[in-house]
């Protein structure tokens, strides 16, 4: 595996040119972390080898997570000693208790510190339960404590919507030292989860400066997933300027950027490579140099002419493969065979230009939702348009989705019990009992604290409750709603477990258990919490186990987005148009799950409510298709293919 360093080596400088700060880009962050903790290894032996001391400056989150798993790995594995290692976190809540939940002390010892041999003297994070009167002096002490140690070798960063690093906020000076800082109100948006609602979030933080984290002698930024793609894009190829503080690290002379092919998308040479060199067009190339064509022009398909394609760096395009009419009648084609009203193939029809085959008719589908809402949010119009063709719908619903209750709601549900078991004066006291044990630990719970097992339970029930009435809705009988209750999920808390053998097997169970025809997986990835990606990765190894299975080689398997962010147009292999009567009857599907109604309780950094998204990024992709030049609909639902 080439390294880190090697790959900072090797960078193309023509498809790099308006990156400011050298960029490397794996096609996984799995990959990506491999590589990281390999040169921290590598900085930590030679270290060694002298007698030196290497002094790591260290980040949370769920970026540098995998790191640290690499590391405990190489440690236990590999015997990499961590004796050797001084290191240095970036901030802490404040106030905050290092053994409380959120506490970024506690968060080190479980992903790191409790499992390797560093010296526990040697370990620094910011104190979040010192009196205020003696922040200013810990502060300064922090400084000297890291000038003492040699000053910091390498410097790990993840990179908040906001561009912030570390708790340096928006505004923050370059030559900043380690401070008391006010959050702002997007981080501490973004934070609501890990508390249990924004309300909880501490609105302050110690951090180390900008300044401070300047002085490493290398910065090694990271970012994964869709969802930093905006603010990577700006941090990279933009201007410094104080509004995003990730520029700073432009003026650094060893920073790397480290992404994977997601949190990469929006950079010019993976977003629009034919304005930096000649390209080896393929189609799926041409496809989004056609559609990104249009959009900056204004212009359908059919009327972009060859002067349209030279002035817009693609003249390589138009010699190798035009003229113009050429190439737009052969995108516009291809576009058109994407939309279909039979998402699980026709009958009786020629399908040599559609997405799905005609045959078997019926089909079995098996549509995996992470949570018990993720399949009406974004698939729920193609969901209703099997259930009606008469296709074998099942449902597999992967977490159960407690944490994302209110404990209201279990509140409301214990009195309903309680008053039941009085009216109708039922001598079968235990279910009275538990609520009202329920009632009495909802009462005492503090903010933050991790439901009892017969709290969590209550709560499942209740997103259960509310997926079935969703599933029926749509046409899915009872005996075809499975729900997996995967146990990464199961901590009580927004933090989760690592896949297990137990989660992908329960996977392969099913899938051999139905022999589906159409799978349907959640591929957004912009879940902040994760666990759409961790359900996704238990479909990809649990398909991996079952792919010689007989029934497998006839099985095609579709991803759909929509909960956080949809398909480009040009991605899309299946389009589903939705009529108005159809996306109203999606709604009503959404608006089953009654405790994720109004206000859930992990919104996200959107405001708007979960069937709000949908339909204004259903109704998105319907009206690009429009722009296009095909066919106008109210709605349209995207699916990518996966081969397995």
């Amino acid at each position: 595996m080439e390294t880190l360093k090697e790959k900072i080596k090797s960078i193309n400088k023509r498809l790099t040119y308006y990156e400011k700060i050298p960029t490397v880009i794996y096609p996984e962050s799995t990959d990506a972390v491999k590589a990281v903790a390999l040169q921290i290894a590598d900085l930590i032996k030679q270290k060694a080898a002298k007698g030196e001391n290497a002094v790591l400056g260290l980040a949370t989150g769920s970026t540098p997570v995998g790191i640290y798993e690499e590391l405990v790995k190489l440690h236990k594995e590999e015997g990499l000693s961590f004796k050797n290692v001084i290191t240095f976190n970036l901030d802490e809540y404040f106030p905050m208790e290092p053994n409380s939940l959120q506490s970024y002390v506690r968060f080190m010892n479980e992903h790191l510190f409790d499992h390797i041999d560093i010296p526990k003297n040697q370990i620094h994070v910011p104190d979040g339960s010192i009196p205020e009167d003696m922040v200013n002096d810990f502060c300064t002490d922090y400084e000297k404590k890291i000038e003492t140690a040699g000053g910091i070798d390498i410097q790990l960063l993840g990179i908040g919507r906001t561009g912030h690093i570390g708790f340096n906020e928006p505004g923050s000076r370059p030559d900043s030292e380690t401070r008391l800082i006010t959050l702002d109100k997007i981080t501490r948006k973004d934070a609501a989860s890990d508390f249990f609602g924004e309300e909880h979030v501490p609105r302050r933080a110690i951090t180390m400066g900008v300044g401070t984290i300047l002085k490493a002698r290398q910065i090694i930024l990271m970012a994964w997933g869709e969802g930093k793609a905006n603010i990577i894009q700006e941090t990279v190829e933009g201007e410094i300027k104080e509004s995003i503080p990730a520029t700073y690290l432009q003026n650094h002379d060893n920073t790397a950027i480290v992404l994977d092919n997601a949190a990469s998308e929006k950079l010019m040479r993976i977003n629009t490579p034919w304005l930096l060199t000649n390209c080896e067009w393929d189609d799926k190339l041409i496809r989004k140099a056609v559609v990104w064509l249009c959009q900056k022009l204004g212009k359908p398909i059919l009327k972009l002419t060859d002067e349209n394609y030279n002035e817009n760096g693609m003249a390589d395009l138009i010699t190798t493969q035009g003229p113009a009419y050429n190439i737009n009648i052969r995108i516009f084609n291809e576009l058109q065979h994407t939309i279909t009203g039979w998402p699980g193939g026709k009958p009786n029809a020629d399908d040599s230009n559609r997405p799905e085959r005609k045959s078997p008719f019926p089909k079995r589908a098996l549509i995996f939702s992470p949570h018990p809402d993720d399949d009406v949010i974004s698939m729920g119009g193609t969901l209703i348009r099997l259930a009606d063709h008469g296709h074998e719908v099942h449902i597999a619903y992967q977490t159960s989705g407690n944490i994302a209750v209110f404990d209201d709601d279990v509140v409301r549900f214990a009195d309903f019990v309680i008053d039941y078991s009085e009216a109708f004066g039922m001598k079968e006291k235990t279910a009275e009992n538990l609520f009202r044990k329920v009632n009495e630990f909802l009462k005492n719970k503090k903010a933050g604290q991790v439901d009892s097992p017969e709290v969590k339970k209550i709560k499942g029930l209740i997103r259960r409750g509310e997926a079935k009435a969703g599933g029926r809705y749509c046409g899915v009988p009872d005996e075809n709603m499975h729900f997996m209750e995967m146990p990464f999920y199961e901590t009580g808390r927004v933090k989760k477990n690592p896949i297990s053998d137990e989660d992908v097997q329960i996977t392969v169970d099913l899938l051999r258990k139905i022999k589906p025809h159409q799978v349907y997986a959640a591929g957004d990835l912009s879940d902040p919490h994760g666990t759409h990606r961790v359900c996704l990765t238990a479909v990809f190894k649990a398909l991996e186990v079952v792919k010689h299975d007989e029934w497998a080689k006839d099985c095609w398997v579709w991803l759909y987005r929509g909960a956080w962010q949809e398909w480009d147009v040009n991605e899309i292999e299946m389009a589903v148009p939705l009529s108005p009567q159809e996306l109203i009857r999606k709604r009503r599907a959404i608006f089953k799950h009654q405790s994720q109604k109004d206000r859930p309780l992990f919104p996200g950094s959107d405001a708007r409510e979960f069937w709000q998204r949908s339909e204004d990024r259903n109704r998105g992709t319907a009206e690009t298709y429009d722009a296009l030049g095909l066919a106008e609909y109210e709605a349209i639902e995207g699916f990518v293919r996966y081969h397995f």
